[in-house]
């Protein structure tokens, strides 16, 4: 819209720039409150009570290249090739009414193990929210889909549901 000269909103780009590079905003937090007020604000008057709503649980190999220099960066295995790949594993979590998909939450998931980490790693305060997101990141695919679903529930999200992959089970 800043390229189009269409933009209407009452603040200037920079400012824009300066809210996306905040290293204080916890963005989990924030797509997750979102989510919720499109959810609860707008979908759910649009379906019946009788439609089964589900969230769904998936995770994707989030391949990556200069993974040298990219922190937290591991060997992953891809069950598509049955290989170890460079990157991430990503962990995403929707909302879905059986016509539409709202993306809740992400969280890039690599490794516990030291040996299979390949990037960089930091020291850093374990009170910020980077830490936080970096002790998500090493722990386990499934205590990651539990801590998320918490924290949709405690937004006041819902669903009847929850799919997932058969590995999570």
């Amino acid at each position: 819209q800043q390229k189009s000269g269409k933009c209407t909103a009452g603040f200037s780009k920079n400012t824009y720039y300066r809210f996306m590079q905040n290293p204080h905003i916890n963005w989990l937090r924030f797509t997750i409150l979102l989510a919720e007020r499109i959810v609860n604000g707008h979908l759910k008057d649009l379906t019946s009570d009788q439609r089964a709503d589900c969230f769904v649980f998936d995770d994707s190999l989030y391949s990556r290249t200069g993974y040298k220099k990219t922190e937290l960066a591991a060997k992953v295995f891809d069950h598509v090739s049955m290989t170890y790949k460079k990157g991430f594993r990503m962990m995403t979590m929707g909302w879905t009414d059986g016509s539409s998909l709202v993306p809740i939450a992400s969280s890039l998931l690599s490794s516990k193990n030291d040996q299979n980490v390949i990037g960089t790693t930091k020291k850093i305060d374990r009170r910020t929210i980077a830490a936080k997101r970096r002790i998500m990141a090493q722990s386990k695919g499934t205590d990651v889909v539990i801590q998320l679903l918490d924290q949709a529930l405690k937004a006041g999200l819902t669903a009847k549901y929850v799919m997932f992959d058969t590995w999570f089970s």
